[in-house]
């Protein structure tokens, strides 16, 4: 006789899902505690994984982990809601073999991250708010518009360097490089000798006004946003920040949110990529670049707060010019963006405005 699977069969035991996400489909592994299921690809659906174990694992605890990327946090967010606890893990953070480096498909890393989340050999990042992650999307968007702009203004130059036309001695390199407004009437009056070049030097300047524009209104929305009540406070007390204007500013309140969920200022260096990479054996030490990771933007922003720091605080111009008797300027530098990283932590924590010419 045909017994049906009760629904306390599997109380007490817990089951991993390592999902390998795509835009059409996902590939699925899940493991028991002692052995593993099976591997099967389906339509990229929490709620039909959900219902596969539900119908197969009656009564367990279910966990699943997917690695960041394009599919954000939705699905992380629906399974929690679900039921299911759910992880997102840096993909550099996923322990891998050498044979898995060689042999590497869909079916490989879904295995892997079921077998990392049941062996617990990492931890997931922070899985933000909806109001963080739509604040950091607006915040991004304007660091884009800049870069797009910058791109524009450096083929511009790059075309007047090709076809050798001079640029006036009366625009400053400060005026070419924010394009004013007279040298942008400048461009559209600059005389050439071949009709397909104005036209390129036209391309280029109606592109150019239009993300002016738009970073005009990306920027407005962003101010508005400095006067909620969830960032107004944190807001205020970044500003008496050396270095921090309105702009690095809602890129540290959005990317960081909550600063107290960083332990350490190792955490905080680490997250933002402020730290060298580095490789040792035995009595020797090498330490190279900047690790590849982190916010790049929010890296950039620091790195430039610093230069302007450094001008604003008598304390850390004393400890730049010690650093800099040591080593070159860019990698002091970085030194002193740790230390303004310490002190806009120790502002955010304590809630307490910053006191410039203090050493430690």
């Amino acid at each position: 006789m045909r017994t049906k699977v009760s629904e306390k069969t599997f109380t007490g035991q817990s089951f991993y899902a390592g999902i390998d996400c795509h835009k059409k489909s996902w590939k699925v592994t899940i493991m028991g505690t002692e052995y593993e299921h099976k591997t099967f690809s389906q339509n990229p659906d929490p709620e039909l994984l959900v219902q596969y174990l539900q119908r197969n694992f009656p009564g367990g605890e279910y966990n699943a982990v997917y690695e960041a990327g394009f599919s954000g946090f939705g699905a992380c967010r629906k399974f929690n809601q679900l039921g299911v606890n759910c992880k997102v893990v840096h993909p550099a953070d996923v322990p891998t073999n050498h044979k898995e480096q060689q042999q590497k498909n869909d079916k490989v890393d879904s295995r892997k991250l079921a077998r990392c989340l049941r062996d617990k050999d990492f931890s997931g990042i922070d899985i933000p708010s909806h109001k963080t992650e739509t604040d950091r999307a607006l915040v991004r968007q304007r660091f884009r518009i800049m870069k797009d702009l910058s791109r524009i203004k450096n083929r511009v130059k790059s075309l007047f360097f090709q076809f050798s036309i001079d640029i006036p001695e009366r625009f400053t390199d400060s005026q070419s490089r924010s394009w004013s407004k007279v040298y942008i009437d400048w461009l559209k009056t600059v005389s050439v000798e071949w009709q397909n070049i104005r036209e390129v030097l036209d391309s280029y300047i109606r592109h150019a006004e239009y993300l002016r524009n738009e970073l005009l209104l990306v920027t407005k929305i962003i101010r508005k946003m400095t006067k909620e009540e969830y960032y107004q406070k944190n807001y205020v007390l970044l500003m008496s920040v050396p270095g921090i204007g309105f702009t690095t500013g809602m890129i540290i309140l959005t990317q960081i949110d909550d600063v107290k969920r960083f332990p350490t200022l190792d955490h905080l260096c680490n997250y933002i990529g402020l730290v060298p990479s580095m490789h040792g054996s035995g009595e020797k030490m090498k330490m190279g670049k900047l690790i590849n990771r982190g916010r790049k933007e929010l890296k950039i922003m620091m790195i430039e707060a610093s230069w302007k720091a450094v001008r604003e605080d008598p304390a850390l111009m004393v400890k730049f010019n010690e650093l800099c008797k040591k080593m070159p300027k860019n990698k002091a530098i970085i030194r002193i963006a740790r230390k303004l990283i310490s002190r806009i932590r120790h502002v955010l924590v304590h809630q307490v405005k910053y006191e410039s010419g203090i050493l430690k």
